[in-house]
């Protein structure tokens, strides 16, 4: 099997990996890097559940080959924290009760930080908008998109 040496950055760490070529980001962070924080649900980039923050932009890492993250900038759900402090997406989300079963929890939390990095006070409308990919089978959205709300006020 070929492999592909890459240099990338995680969670502000800089790492080096030996990678198939045929391995995904989601299987590099999980099988290589031991983030398991970024679930695996539907393989096929419907679910949500692997999204991560390449290069400030939330992809579903099951549909992005490892190898093309060369250089690149991953943020994962266990990047969020910052000396053992939840980010406050992390924490706004929790005490609205947005976490059930938690398997979406890491896919939403990083899709809700890109919305607040780009817009800081959107409305339900684009809160909804931001999460359309990341799909939660317990909570019927309503009290995660208000635990996004309340992370916009802090």
């Amino acid at each position: 099997m070929a492999y592909q040496r890459i240099t990338l950055t995680v969670n502000d760490l800089t790492e080096t990996v030996d990678v198939p070529h045929n391995m995904t980001l989601l299987q590099m962070l999980r099988q290589k890097l031991s983030l398991t924080g970024t679930k695996n649900g539907c393989s096929a980039g419907e679910c949500g559940a692997c999204t991560v923050l390449m290069n400030g932009e939330p992809v579903n890492s099951c549909m992005v080959l490892a190898a093309e993250c060369e250089g690149a900038t991953i943020v994962t759900v266990e990047g969020l924290a910052k000396n053992g402090k939840l980010s406050k997406v992390q924490e706004a989300v929790a005490k609205a009760g947005g976490v059930q079963c938690g398997f979406c929890t890491p896919g939403m939390m990083i899709s809700a930080t890109a919305l607040l990095e780009r817009n800081p006070n959107p409305t339900d409308e684009e809160i909804r908008q931001a999460i359309v990919g990341n799909l939660c089978r317990c909570t019927g959205y309503f009290r995660i998109v208000n635990g996004i709300k309340e992370a916009a006020k802090m």
